[in-house]
């Protein structure tokens, strides 16, 4: 009889949610079902790098948390993971704001420290993607993207990266592109989305998606470069037109995250809908300098083409619906809204950091030669490196060939990642981190592994190459970080 009658008040109270359309929301609440076909909203925001010559990668990622915000993804659903070493920097010449346009407003307002420091890093991102709390380490908020099957994901990488590999903050620690890709299959298996975009912001970044994306798992990804070139910072000193204030040493962003960026903001603003596929175009065409790729770099995209279609409203954005006048107001407002600056090879913007710190010091200062020794050492670094690959490739491969950028169309740098991985660890133990700059050969070391050469091969060619231990590099160790304080990255 009980029974009887609480299935009675139950069909009783449906009957009120049916005939009251949206004012019960606590019916709603009450007799929702994990099945619902409500979809939610996530994003995944991760500057990987620190230093505050890298201030724009964290100003690239800040900026996008604003923009999921004011499109009206709830907080709760945006994961943010950066070092936090800049706002606070003893560099930065404005405490506690970061910029990422030189007239633009402070954007590291608000932004909630999910993971900072050395929570930054490989194990934690995937664990933060694939919605699992129980393989998080450190001390995060605990923040996952904890997403169903109906539910849209956009996940925002920044970062210096190289054939292969994205980089994170701590020296020799890498996301390889198989590691990323096998975890967005997993999520897809799962049911953990019904459509996810990547926006990848790193040299070399069309390898990461270059023959091993599936256009079957329902993601959708553009880079800011292919699998063989640099991506590019902008708003730096010196450019003639968009230079940031004379106080900054280092650029502000990133030419192809400001542009999606600067993009979403028009369409925002004017209220005028935009598909993906509208901003890929729009991002390419100013990324590469309006098609003449004089300081820019190839914009691609990889994966499901079914979704490029799909309106920027499901991902981040909160537009009104556009009329068909309202589409070509937007194309016209977007490629009008902003200026053609000059840019700078992301490799070389540390470079330019460190020129200006030494340019700023005053004659006889200890700041002077500190800043000179800097300078010395990265250079001197960066040779090192070229001179170590190019002997080991030279000892393994012979002749030239070990000199060709064997890219294979269409296809993954390397077919077995386990030995490329192996190959960077062999070589680091013996010649020292690769760092931001050395990351560029990765496909050496992939055209060394897809040659077939011998593990036991590398460790001597290694030994020959390094036979002395290696200095340290602009990143430093972990210990000579912390030691230094919020400056982050330093050579020694």
């Amino acid at each position: 009889m009980g029974r009887g009658l609480l299935c009675l008040l139950l069909l009783q109270l449906v009957g009120l949610v049916v005939a009251g359309g949206g004012r019960w929301r606590w019916q709603e609440e009450f007799l929702r079902l994990p099945s619902s076909d409500e979809a939610t909203r996530w994003a995944v925001l991760i500057a990987g790098s620190n230093g505050f010559y890298n201030y724009r990668h964290q100003a690239d990622m800040c900026h996008a948390y604003q923009i999921m915000r004011k499109g009206g993804v709830e907080e709760q659903n945006i994961v943010v993971m950066m070092y936090d070493d800049i706002a606070h920097n003893p560099d930065n010449p404005r405490p506690g704001l970061i910029f990422n346009h030189p007239s633009g407003p402070d954007v590291y307002a608000g932004v909630p420290k999910d993971y900072t420091g050395d929570d930054v890093n490989v194990n934690n991102f995937l664990a933060v993607l694939l919605g699992n709390r129980s393989a998080l380490t450190g001390s995060g908020s605990g923040k996952v993207v904890a997403s169903g099957p109906n539910d849209h994901v956009f996940v925002y990488y920044a970062d210096h990266g190289g054939p292969g590999v994205l980089s994170m903050p701590a020296d020799g620690e890498y996301l390889y592109a198989d590691d990323l890709v096998k975890a967005l299959k997993k999520k897809h298996a799962g049911g953990g989305y019904k459509s996810l975009v990547v926006y990848v912001e790193a040299c070399e970044s069309g390898s990461i998606f270059e023959g091993l994306l599936p256009s079957d798992i329902s993601v959708y990804a553009t880079t800011a470069s292919n699998a063989e070139e640099s991506s590019w910072g902008t708003y730096c000193p010196g450019d003639d037109h968009d230079a940031p204030a004379a106080e900054f040493d280092t650029c502000l962003g990133d030419l192809y995250s400001v542009a999606w960026m600067e993009d979403a903001e028009a369409h925002q603003e004017g209220r005028l809908a935009e598909t993906l596929r509208q901003q890929y175009r729009t991002v390419k065409n100013r990324t590469s300098d309006e098609g003449t790729y004089t300081l820019g770099s190839h914009v691609m995209q990889y994966g499901d083409m079914a979704l490029a279609p799909q309106s920027l409203d499901l991902y981040y954005m909160d537009t009104s619906p556009a009329t068909a006048n309202d589409h070509k107001l937007a194309a016209a407002g977007a490629k009008g809204s902003h200026s053609y600056t000059v840019s700078v090879n992301q490799r070389d913007a540390d470079l330019l950091y460190l020129w200006r710190k030494y340019r700023r010091a005053g004659e006889g200062t200890a700041e002077k030669v500190e800043a000179r020794e800097r300078l010395v050492q990265e250079m001197g670094r960066r040779s090192r490196v070229d001179r170590s690959v190019e002997m080991i490739g030279g000892l393994l491969l012979g002749g030239a060939k070990h000199k060709q950028q064997v890219v294979r169309e269409r296809a993954a740098l390397v077919e077995h990642w386990e030995c490329l991985r192996s190959m960077v660890r062999t070589f680091e133990d013996q010649c020292g981190s690769l760092g931001q700059y050395g990351i560029k050969h990765m496909r050496s070391f992939a055209n060394i592994c897809n040659a077939g050469v011998p593990h036991h091969a590398m460790a001597k060619a290694a030994s020959l190459a390094c036979p002395s231990p290696p200095p340290y590099s602009i990143q430093g160790t972990k210990s000579q970080r912390v030691g230094r304080g919020s400056h982050g990255k330093f050579i020694t």
